[in-house]
């Protein structure tokens, strides 16, 4: 695997960082989904569609893999391939943890001392195999599956619900993904 810290990941924690304070105060607050079993979430996760940010720029195959270390908190390992799916691997490790423990779905995820970011799990499926992150400002999104494929049907019923939660679902953009 080739660890590159590129403008996708260096630029992570620093544009997350900077929308803690962003966002439409006109808008209700961002809701999560009532409960994270942490066990269930972790593991690989496929980026199906995002709002495009500069520090993905250029990405496709994104993945997101997520592990259970001793302390409680998570590894996080974000990777994507370069201009095209069989493209340079860039990869990025990091950190999050709950900060919500009523819920365990509002976490905040560390990619370089000092910055962190706030990751909100806005939609799971009933089978922990499709999800919707966000950030409070709706500034961030990404909607990501357990394979490389959403089913349409279900993708349209993620689609609804940020609607719902006033996220602009015309500024996703398909990811590209092998498979």
């Amino acid at each position: 695997m080739h660890s590159t810290k590129s403008a996708f990941f260096s630029l992570l924690a620093i544009l997350l960082t900077a929308c803690a304070t962003g966002g439409n105060l006109n808008l209700p607050p961002l809701a999560v989904v009532p409960h994270v079993d942490l066990q269930r979430y972790v593991g690989q996760w496929y980026e199906i569609a995002s709002f495009p940010t500069c520090f993905q720029e250029g990405c496709t195959a994104t993945t997101a893999s997520y592990s259970l270390i001793a302390n409680g908190d998570i590894e996080v390992l974000n990777q994507c391939r370069k201009g095209t799916l069989d493209g340079e691997l860039e990869s990025v490790r990091g950190t999050a943890w709950v900060v919500d423990h009523t819920t365990n779905a509002k976490l905040a995820v560390r990619f370089f001392w000092p910055f962190s970011g706030k990751y909100w799990i806005i939609d799971l499926g009933p089978s922990y195999d499709d999800a919707a992150v966000g950030h409070p400002s709706r500034d961030y999104l990404w909607i990501l599956s357990r394979t490389p494929s959403l089913d349409p049907v279900r993708y349209e019923e993620i689609l609804k619900k940020l609607r719902q939660q006033h996220y602009d679902v015309d500024r996703l953009v398909l990811t590209r993904q092998k498979g």
